[in-house]
């Protein structure tokens, strides 16, 4: 078992201390997979143990062990069944696609996990609105829609809006309604 395999299994998933990697305009103009999906997009695990292999196939060797449903993950290429997925920390690796979800999910700010910071959940999508919850940075949360600035989520019972600029699961200026 790798080192990256053993923080996984221990918290669930490692959380990454990168910005965001999408930039609007590989949001803007995502291409068509052969699924007829756009590529890239963002999906979830769906299940609470999923494999990352270094291949797209089951006689590939597992780099990862993902211990923890509802993670958000970019798929970023099809092959067969298969999906190529990047996550938060920006690890790249195979997943079948009956272990992903279209379930939308997001990270808040796994950039500043290793900061004494807060971020708030606000009533309302803007800075003047009344604060819901403070979340600390890492915290995975349900998307609910984005308007391309702010987006509408719910993080462990909590429902509010977070700027679209402190997640990981939703491009820049990205809308999204689910």
């Amino acid at each position: 078992m790798s080192s990256r395999t053993a923080i996984a299994a221990v918290f669930g998933v490692a959380l990454a201390m990168l910005a965001p990697t999408a930039s609007p305009s590989l949001a803007q103009s995502a291409a068509v997979g052969p699924s007829g999906l756009p590529l890239p997009r963002f999906v979830s695990l769906k299940s609470s143990k999923v494999n990352l292999r270094i291949g797209p196939g089951l006689n590939y060797p597992v780099e990862w062990l993902y211990m923890k449903a509802g993670v958000p993950m970019e798929i970023i290429q099809e092959y067969d069944n298969w999906r190529r997925v990047r996550d938060a920390e920006g690890a790249e690796g195979w997943i079948n696609q009956s272990l992903l979800s279209g379930r939308r999910t997001a990270i808040a700010a796994p950039w500043q996990r290793h900061k004494d910071s807060e971020l708030l959940l606000r009533d309302g999508p803007d800075t003047t609105s009344r604060i819901v919850a403070r979340l600390e940075p890492g915290a995975v949360g349900t998307i609910r829609s984005c308007n391309g600035q702010w987006c509408e989520m719910e993080f462990s019972g909590h429902k509010g809006w977070l700027s679209q600029t402190q997640i990981w699961g939703a491009y820049p200026g990205e809308t999204y309604k689910d």
